[in-house]
C-alpha cells in the first residue's frame, strides 16, 4: 500500500453569477492548471473522479457534458459522486491506495445561481416528514445557530468575529467572492436574515469550480519538491433527522477526526463552515487550540461555490504545506443539514 499525497490544485474564482459560462467552460483553464501545477499531462492521469449535483444543475446525467473538458481521446477512467468533490477526493484515494491507479485528478463544480439555493438544498432532507414542508437551508442553519446560542456555547459577537476574520484572511485570496475589513459593531448591526443569522453569519451563493491532483510515492516526489501526504481520512456522518441528534454537537466530525488521526497538533485548519456559527461548533469538535490559524483562505463564508467548496478546503490545506506555510494541516469538508456530514483529512510535508 503506498503513500499518497496531494501535488497539484487550483481553482476557479467564486462569482455570485456566472453569466451563460457553463460547467465545460469553466472546469477547462481549472483543470489546466491543476496539471500544469502538478507537472501532469492529462494523458498520464489513471483516475478521474468528480463531484457535482443533477438537482443544482436541473437535468439528470449533468456530470456527463462536464467530462467534455477531459477530452473525448484517449479514453479513460472515470466516476462520480453525487455530493461535493470532497467526497470524490476520497473514492480517488482510495483507489490509489488498492493500486488501481498512481494518479488520479479530482474536480468539482456548480452553478449555484442558475436556481434558488436555499429551496435547492431542501432536497436533502428527509423526504418524508421535513422536505415536503421546504425548510430553506438557511432556516435550518438558523435553527441550529439558535439552539447553540441558547445553550450558552457562545455568542452573536463571537460569530460576527469569525466573519470579521474571514474577510480579512480573504483579501489575499483573489479566488474569494467576499472579502475585505469590517468590525464587529457594524455587521452587528445589521439586520437579521433569519434569527439569529445576520447577511455576515451566512455563505454568498457561489459558482465555480475545483481540481485537485493526487499521486502516489516516488511518482509524488518526482512530481512535486514538497508534496503534501496524507496521513488519515475518514468519513462519518449524523443521522438526517435533525430532532433526532443534537444540532449543538458534531459527534460524526470529532468520529471523523479521530479516525483520520487528528490529535489537534496542526499548524492550519481548513474547516467547511458555511455559516459563522459551524466554526465555532466544528473548532469544539475538532479540538483545535487557539493556535490553530484557521481558513486562511477566508472559507466557505467568502466563497461557497457548491459541490467544490469542501474540495476546495483540502487543496487549501494541502497549498500551504506544499508552499511551506505549513508543516502540518487538517481539511474538513461537510455536507448534508447542520453538519450532518463530515470528512476530515490531515495532510503533512515528509519529515
Amino acid at each position: 500500500m503506498s503513500a499518497v499525497a496531494v501535488v497539484g490544485f487550483a481553482q476557479a474564482p467564486c462569482r455570485a453569477e456566472a453569466g451563460t459560462t457553463s460547467g465545460v467552460e469553466t472546469l477547462v483553464p481549472v483543470l489546466r492548471a491543476a496539471l500544469a501545477g502538478a507537472g501532469l499531462d492529462r494523458r498520464a492521469v489513471d483516475f478521474w473522479c468528480s463531484g457535482s449535483s443533477d438537482y443544482l444543475a436541473g437535468r439528470a446525467f449533468s456530470f456527463v457534458n462536464a467530462v467534455d473538458a477531459i477530452g473525448a481521446f484517449p479514453p479513460i477512467c472515470e466516476s462520480h459522486v453525487e455530493m461535493d468533490a470532497a467526497w470524490a477526493f476520497y473514492e480517488a484515494y482510495v483507489k490509489i491506495l488498492a493500486g488501481e491507479a498512481e494518479t488520479a485528478l479530482v474536480y468539482g463544480f456548480g452553478k449555484s445561481s442558475a436556481g434558488l439555493l436555499r429551496r435547492v438544498l431542501a432536497l436533502q432532507l428527509d423526504p418524508y416528514a421535513v422536505a415536503p414542508l421546504w425548510p430553506d437551508a438557511v432556516s435550518v442553519a438558523a435553527l441550529q445557530a439558535r439552539l447553540a446560542l441558547d445553550a450558552g456555547m457562545f455568542g452573536e459577537r463571537e460569530m460576527a468575529e469569525v466573519a470579521v476574520r474571514s474577510r480579512a484572511d480573504a483579501d489575499t485570496n483573489p479566488f474569494a467572492q467576499v472579502r475585505g475589513h469590517t468590525t464587529v459593531d457594524r455587521l452587528l448591526a445589521e439586520p437579521y436574515v433569519a434569527d439569529p443569522l445576520r447577511l455576515h453569519d451566512c455563505p454568498p451563493v457561489s459558482d465555480g469550480a475545483a481540481a485537485l491532483v493526487l499521486a502516489a510515492g516516488d511518482h509524488a516526489r518526482q512530481l512535486r519538491e514538497r508534496p503534501a501526504w496524507i496521513t488519515g481520512v475518514a468519513h462519518r456522518i449524523d443521522t438526517q433527522g435533525l430532532g433526532e441528534r443534537d444540532l449543538t454537537s458534531v459527534p460524526s466530525a470529532s468520529a471523523a477526526a479521530e479516525a483520520a488521526g487528528l490529535d489537534g497538533d496542526v499548524d492550519v485548519a481548513e474547516l467547511h463552515a458555511p455559516f459563522t456559527h459551524q466554526e465555532l461548533l466544528l473548532r469544539h469538535a475538532l479540538r483545535l487550540s487557539d493556535q490553530v490559524r484557521v481558513n486562511p483562505s477566508g472559507g466557505a463564508l467568502c466563497g461557497n461555490a457548491m459541490f467544490s467548496a469542501g474540495l476546495t478546503r483540502i487543496g487549501s490545506a494541502a497549498t500551504q504545506v506544499m508552499s511551506g506555510a505549513a508543516g502540518r494541516a487538517v481539511a474538513h469538508a461537510t455536507s448534508g443539514p447542520a453538519l450532518q456530514q463530515n470528512l476530515v483529512c490531515v495532510l503533512e510535508a515528509e519529515r
